[in-house]
């Protein structure tokens, strides 16, 4: 199999994480997994390492000054970092403060003064609406301009992380007859007027994680607060709120990532107690059933794992990676959901029960397939890039 080196320069932060998951995120992940919608203990020691990471978040950092230059910097140190805590715990991954998609998109948009009044802020992300799911540029939250102030009205649904963080970045048209182009995303801190906690979600997983549904009502927060560019550029769509995609898929793509392996790896300890060897020097068809599937089940977390190294690294290089994270976050989500079920049928009852972490990673993986775009959103992204074609000519 093709397996790429860490840098050495990222060996440092890979191992923190993986001690940090094995140490403490592995150990509570059943009992968290239990107790959905309480605060995981974990978070009290775990606020230093979330500040380490933090510091090396999505978007962050120089870029080379040229092209012939290599860089390995804040996107590839984020998504290894993300592999190993998920290899612990996808669930308290999301649960770290600081470490939210919110925080990506406020690194990915926000000007500089922007950036440093909400440096240590948790943030979360609230795009979706109980009428608007995988197109958000269907979103019908509105934002009124008034003085000062934008006013926000509307609703949002599935906001990982919302009742714990300190502010959400919400996102709202300025004017529906404008579509995309008049999508942008504002920041607004708990505890505003008329910004209601309507109830926390009960998961299939990532219990450990909090999942808020929220309604807006008169709620007006400084213009100010609006990130990025306020002028509606029809031109340019909504090209700046999309840009934070370009970072977070990846972040995803390694968190599915990071539980294919957990599974992997478990798998591989349970079928050699049970007398298997899995030998790579030997054809499939010259070994046990078993073993067979499960190289290819590793192959597959290979070509996931390196599309998405592919996807932070152009980032950190200040190359065009779009397609290339969509390419990523629709692999690795597929493989996630598929490895893990395949897992749970190599192992038989073993898996199933709740004596293996087995079930709860195929419950926990779904989600990766879902969220920040689905998995036939990614498809029709790629499409459209190989292709050069827009989203109405493949309809």
């Amino acid at each position: 199999m093709i397996n790429l080196e860490v840098p050495e320069t990222l060996a440092t932060v890979v191992s923190q994480a993986h001690r940090a998951a094995a140490e403490i995120l592995r150990p509570g992940s059943r009992r968290n997994d239990r107790a959905e919608h309480t605060r995981p203990p974990e978070l009290d020691v775990l606020g230093p390492l979330a500040d380490h990471l933090s510091a090396f978040g999505p978007g962050g950092g120089p870029k080379p000054a040229n092209k012939a230059e290599n860089r390995n910097g804040s996107n590839l140190t984020s998504v290894l970092g993300i592999m190993e805590m998920c290899w612990g715990d996808a669930g308290l991954l999301l649960s770290l403060p600081r470490l939210g998609l919110g925080n990506a998109a406020i690194a990915s948009v926000a000007n500089e003064e922007q950036a440093k009044r909400f440096a240590g802020k948790w943030a979360a992300m609230a795009i979706t609406e109980p009428d608007c799911g995988s197109d958000s540029a269907a979103i019908r939250t509105t934002a009124a301009l008034d003085g000062d102030e934008y006013v926000l009205d509307g609703e949002k649904i599935f906001v990982t992380s919302g009742e714990r963080a300190d502010v959400v970045v919400v996102w709202a048209t300025l004017d529906k007859s404008k579509g995309r182009a008049a999508i942008k995303s504002f920041v607004v801190e708990k505890g505003t007027p008329g910004f209601e906690l309507v109830r926390l979600e009960h998961k299939l997983g990532i219990r450990a994680s909090d999942t808020a549904h929220f309604r807006l009502e008169n709620v007006r927060v400084p213009r100010e607060n609006l990130l990025g560019d306020p002028e509606i550029d029809v031109r340019r769509g909504f090209a700046g709120v999309m840009q934070t995609f370009d970072n977070t898929r990846p972040l995803v793509a390694a968190m599915a990532v990071g539980v294919a392996r957990a599974a992997l790896d478990e798998t591989r300890r349970l079928l050699t107690d049970a007398g298997l060897t899995i030998d790579y020097d030997r054809a499939g068809p010259r070994q046990p059933a078993a073993v067979a599937a499960f190289i290819a089940l590793e192959a597959d977390y290979e070509a996931s794992y390196l599309l998405t190294l592919e996807a932070a690294w152009m980032a950190d290089n200040a190359r065009p990676n779009s397609l290339p994270a969509s390419m990523a976050k629709a692999k690795a989500g597929r493989c996630a959901t598929d490895i893990t079920l395949r897992c749970i049928e190599l192992v038989g009852s073993l898996g199933y029960s709740e004596d293996s972490l087995l079930e709860k990673w195929a419950r926990d993986a779904k989600i990766m397939d879902i969220f920040e775009g689905t998995q036939q959103v990614q498809q029709l992204i790629v499409a459209r890039r190989l292709l050069g074609k827009s989203s109405t000519e493949l309809k």
